[in-house]
């Protein structure tokens, strides 16, 4: 038992099929394999049933080193990591679905001696409602031991090291891949002309039948015009995506426009199923971007001041005061006028 604050660590190996006569996964220290048959080893367990029926196999685990060593023997479920989308298995205490309910060793716990190997009988019962497609998981040997490594971090590690099974349960199989979420951004030079723009693709490539692909993915970007900027196929991409996995993935694209308008394009492919899903994306140097901002920002101030001027209300006009008037007198015609008396 690891004492406080030890941190339990479990590192499982589950390398493909090594240069070694028994294709085992390996850690240099033990391996996994299964048993032969009479026709040639076998690098992984590729096993195949109807739902309801029960297959019967062996396992094998070899020690290497000079001490014996205690293993506990346990089947798994097997997952594409986040990371990288890399094939990796559920440790004990998660909850096991396939493969890691369904497989039991005839041993949970095996003592291998030094420079020997002990083989382990294991039955796999495939429930009757079992879905058809493909289940992936391992035969896992769990080293009992805890590496401290040197003391100075409260960290303790187990290892492991497992053996791959492929287990299709006949029925229909459904191959399908989808390309979901793509992202683009983008990163220019500080000043324009000094470097060339930097873009970072991400998206999700997800397994959304029931059978393993092996699926290619190609990144395609047009800008104004049509124009073709890039076309490529991709290499991270995982190797192996298992049934309902998806992996959130990157590409840079070095050398990306600086001044463009256009649109990025991945396409997922894998026998019998293809998928694409795009992104626009604008590309515009910083300082030519402030200075449409500071000229959108003028005109829009000068429109509005405008609309302004044009909506202000004017005020009633007063009316004038009247202007005075002299009174005039009232002219005699020249009969009115009094006539002098003669003397």
């Amino acid at each position: 038992m690891l004492r406080k604050p030890y941190v339990l660590l479990l590192t499982a190996l589950l390398a493909a099929g090594l240069a070694t006569p028994s294709y085992a996964a390996d850690n240099g220290s033990w391996s996994v394999f299964p048993v032969a048959t009479q026709l040639a080893s076998r690098p992984y367990f590729y096993l195949s049933a109807d739902p309801g029926t029960t297959i019967k196999d062996k396992v094998e685990v070899a020690n290497k080193t000079g001490k014996p060593l205690t293993f506990r023997l346990y089947a798994a479920d097997a997952y594409n990591t986040a990371r990288d989308g890399g094939f990796a298995v559920r440790t004990r205490s998660e909850r096991q679905r396939g493969v890691g309910a369904w497989a039991k060793p005839a041993r949970s716990r095996v003592t291998v001696p030094p420079h020997d190997t002990v083989t382990v009988p294991f039955t796999l019962r495939v429930p009757e409602r079992a879905e058809p497609g493909d289940h992936p998981g391992a035969l896992v040997a769990l080293d009992e031991r805890v590496d401290r490594g040197d003391g100075s971090v409260a960290v303790g590690v187990r290892r492991a090291v497992g053996a791959r099974v492929y287990l299709r349960v006949n029925g229909p199989t459904v191959p399908a891949v989808a390309v979901e979420n793509v992202r683009f951004s983008h990163h220019q030079p500080l000043i324009p002309g000094t470097g060339a723009g930097t873009a970072t693709i991400s998206y999700t490539l997800r397994n959304t039948g029931n059978v393993t692909l092996g699926p290619k993915v190609r990144l395609t970007a047009k800008g104004l015009f049509g124009r073709t900027l890039l076309s490529r196929g991709l290499t991270r991409i995982p190797a192996e995506l298992l049934p309902g996995q998806r992996v959130r993935l990157t590409e840079p694209w070095r050398g990306s426009p600086q001044l463009d308008w256009g649109d990025v394009t991945l396409t997922a492919s894998a026998p019998h199923t293809r998928e694409s899903a795009s992104v626009s994306f604008f590309a515009l140097p910083w300082p030519a971007a402030v200075v449409l901002l500071l000229t959108a920002a003028v005109g829009a101030a000068l429109v509005i001041r405008a609309r302004r001027g044009r909506a202000r209300p004017s005020g009633p006009v007063p009316p004038s005061p009247p202007e005075p008037t002299t009174p005039s007198r009232p002219r005699s015609s020249p009969s009115a006028r009094p006539s002098r008396s003669r003397r």
